[in-house]
């Protein structure tokens, strides 16, 4: 395959000039990225073959692009025709299910996290082409293997692309000015914090709405900073446990110092509230430091802004995970060996670094020898997104990742538990009962079919 990917066909393509800026085309710089000479699977592309995709959109418009112009060059080099559509974060897991059970639609969709685990019986192996970029980009990484393997196996069912931490981040001078140089590690000493930041007229916001990212990254970590786990190692249902009890009755304390409104937001919504400093501490991906680091008007609160991982409050270190991009290849695609060599073709480090530098940090990488990617000797306030995909921590901890914990999470089942008890709609061991029920009800459906 030709891989001189020039100026030229960039601007014809239509690349912004940032995105190309960030893919490195322009200064022909050299690649740090080793790769190991592995012979590469022989894909027999079929005949007439064309490929649609589903993923989600951007947070950070480069990643579209550079994604984009990456498609389009498989496309030019293989005269297979594919489109990429980019659909809302609420609606990737509504518009994966319809195609899943009606077997018509896009060959390709790019979920996130565990998607793959909840449709496995649709999907085609991966394990060929995992195996061989594994093999050529010195291994998978934790993130990666928790989410592509289906559980207690070597086969690989979906293709991790990247994930985004959602890391603390806050205004350094408004912490300051009610006396932290940065967010306390243990519990009452964050409440403190987000108490004081109320009382100064700058609150702390967390989501408590059904946000595919923050609502969920918010209850992982006050669940897995408490020690709590949906599942024990051998996969029986452990919501209900003490642990528990103890986060649901810290976000009771914790809800009150919030900004008004938090149940209702989504992925979008505390990125909105930090632009127009309502707030001065809350959880994202890089997305919003570089919305703000870009624009003339808001280079001050990028610069006033720091990341900091997650608090651990109990737990042995940050409980802090991944929002993974996983494609998945479903059976009804009549092509196949197609979308294997399109999905191989967007990670070999031609096509897969520019995308990875052109994000900012938003995804980091999911094969080992990208974390020599340029993108993390940049700016310092993004080295943290670097390690994302070593994370131990998933969806689905601490047991097998399968069907039933995939539709826990896809039905915000811990992110409802906790904004019941904050909102006074229950007690913690109400709300910790009723999702423990819900929990089993799949996990019964599960086991039933």
């Amino acid at each position: 395959m030709r891989n001189d990917f020039t100026r030229r066909d960039a601007l014809a393509l239509g690349l912004s000039a940032a995105a190309l800026a960030a893919t490195g085309a322009p200064a022909n710089a050299q690649s740090a990225i080793k790769a190991a000479d592995v012979p590469a699977p022989k894909w027999a592309i079929e005949k007439g073959a064309s490929l649609k995709m589903l993923r989600p959109v951007r947070f950070v418009q480069a990643d579209e692009d550079v994604f984009r112009a990456n498609a389009a060059k498989f496309s030019k080099e293989t005269g297979v025709e594919v489109k990429v559509d980019f659909v809302g974060w609420e609606d990737i897991n509504q518009q994966t299910a319809v195609t899943s059970n009606s077997g018509a639609g896009p060959d390709i969709i790019m979920g996130f996290s565990d998607a793959p685990h909840i449709y496995v019986d649709k999907l085609i192996d991966l394990s060929d082409l995992a195996d061989y970029l594994g093999k050529r980009y010195g291994g998978w990484q934790n993130l990666a293997k928790a989410y592509g393997k289906k559980a207690k196996s070597d086969t690989w069912i979906g293709l991790p692309f990247g994930a985004t931490a959602g890391p603390l981040i806050y205004r350094k001078s408004i912490l300051k000015s009610v006396g932290f140089d940065k967010a306390p590690e243990d519990a009452p000493g964050f409440l403190d914090l987000c108490k004081k930041l109320q009382k100064a007229g700058k609150p702390a916001g967390f989501a408590l709405g059904n946000a595919v990212g923050d609502g969920n990254g918010f209850a992982d970590w006050m669940m897995w900073s408490h020690n709590a786990s949906l599942l024990d190692e051998e996969g029986n249902v452990t919501i209900n446990s003490k642990e528990t009890i103890a986060a649901l009755n810290f976000v009771k304390e914790l809800y009150p110092t919030f900004i008004a409104g938090t149940p209702s937001w989504n992925d979008v919504s505390n990125n909105r509230a930090y632009s127009s400093q309502e707030i001065g501490l809350t959880a994202n991906g890089v997305s919003l430091y570089f919305s703000l680091k870009n624009d003339p008007a808001t280079a001050a609160i990028a610069e006033d802004s720091e990341h900091q991982l997650l608090p651990k409050f109990f737990a042995p270190i940050s409980p802090m995970s991944g929002l993974t991009l996983n494609a998945m290849v479903f059976k009804h695609s009549q092509y196949p060996n197609a979308a294997k060599a399109f999905l191989q073709f967007m990670m070999e480090k031609d096509q897969y670094e520019p995308w990875l530098n052109a994000n900012s940090g938003y995804w980091s990488q999911p094969l080992a020898a990208y974390a020599d990617s340029a993108v993390w000797k940049g700016d310092p306030k993004v080295a943290i997104f670097k390690n994302t995909m070593n994370s131990t921590y998933y969806a689905g901890y601490k047991g097998p990742i399968s069907t039933a914990t995939g539709a826990v999470r896809a039905d915000y089942v811990t992110v409802q538990m906790f904004a019941s008890v904050a909102t006074g709609a229950a007690t913690p061991e109400a709300a910790a009962a009723e999702a423990e029920q819900r929990c089993k009800r799949y996990f019964r459906r599960q086991a039933a079919k």
